[in-house]
């Protein structure tokens, strides 16, 4: 059956399974800050090319990379402007590179799941998803000895079964969906969850803008000047409205020498504005349950 012939009960029920709930922007934030700015980074360093079957040594080079240099670029820079921050890791990534993973938890940041070996959840049978974050929130709490409380589903693919999973794993917070600026509780079939969705966006993602692919017709390519604008006009508007800015980074992409100054202007421009609550996503998700009274 073609979706043009789908009865109303079926498109109903497929937009119907996970939903934003209600507004959780809370009525203030700590210390009176005017806005909450959450970095946060995508550590998928080889599990790009890993979770295709792929076995190119180039593209795997260019994960390494993420690893060798881009993760102790971004941590020195964190360091310098004392902010704490969110790294979002697949299991094998946090494998292939534990003593990144530790030196991550020891200045202070947060590690949050990010799948097994960066998988596509929506291609999965549930029991197959279920095992892998299970796996996954197993393996990274092995590696740091901290257990992640939230998510961010490979690819921000979420399948029907990944709400459901989450609230197996008892996590405070999703950060995958895009259906609002401002954080909200996620309902699961109708129901509301307690999960506290942290919203993403491609507009605040460094990937889109430089990402690339010799072998597809995947070259874009926005000079750097133009993406930190974009960024600054995000955050402006966040600022504005005393909401939530988001950012999204991946250490592969931003860990060059032409683009490190996008993550270091934009942290200036933030704090020249004043009043902002720097926060790992953990420590924003549960100021607004406990604001909401989730929690």
């Amino acid at each position: 059956m073609e979706p043009w012939q789908w009865p109303e009960s079926e498109w109903r029920a497929r937009v119907d399974a996970v939903r934003a709930g209600r507004s959780l922007k809370p009525k203030s934030w700590p210390g009176g800050a005017t806005c909450a700015v959450a970095l946060s980074f995508d550590s998928d360093h080889e599990t790009n090319e890993l979770r295709d079957g792929g076995k190119s040594v180039g593209r795997m080079s260019w994960g390494q990379y993420g690893n060798r240099v881009g993760v102790p670029r971004i941590l020195d820079i964190l360091k310098r402007e004392d902010i704490r921050a969110s790294f979002f890791v697949p299991a094998v990534a946090a494998l292939l590179h534990p003593d990144e993973q530790r030196r991550v938890i020891a200045d202070g940041h947060e590690i949050g799941l990010h799948g097994w070996i960066h998988e596509v959840n929506s291609t999965l049978p549930e029991e197959v998803e279920r095992d892998l974050h299970f796996r996954a929130a197993d393996t990274l709490e092995k590696i740091t000895g901290v257990r992640a409380v939230g998510m961010r589903t490979p690819s921000w693919d979420f399948s029907p079964a990944t709400l459901k999973i989450q609230r197996e794993l008892g996590l405070l917070y999703d950060s995958s969906l895009m259906a609002d600026n401002d954080p909200y509780e996620l309902i699961d079939q109708g129901e509301a969850t307690g999960i506290v969705e942290l919203p993403v966006e491609w507009i605040r993602d460094d990937a889109p803008y430089f990402n690339m692919n010799r072998f597809q017709a995947l070259r874009p390519y926005t000079p750097p000047p133009a993406v930190l604008d974009i960024f600054k006009r995000e955050f402006d508007g966040a600022y504005d409205e005393g909401g939530l800015f988001l950012l999204t980074m991946h250490p592969h992409v931003t860990g060059y020498r032409s683009r490190l100054f996008i993550l270091e202007e934009l942290i200036q421009h933030a704090k020249a504005r004043g009043n902002c609550w720097f926060a790992t996503h953990a420590e924003i998700a549960a100021h607004c349950a406990k604001e909401a009274g989730l929690r």
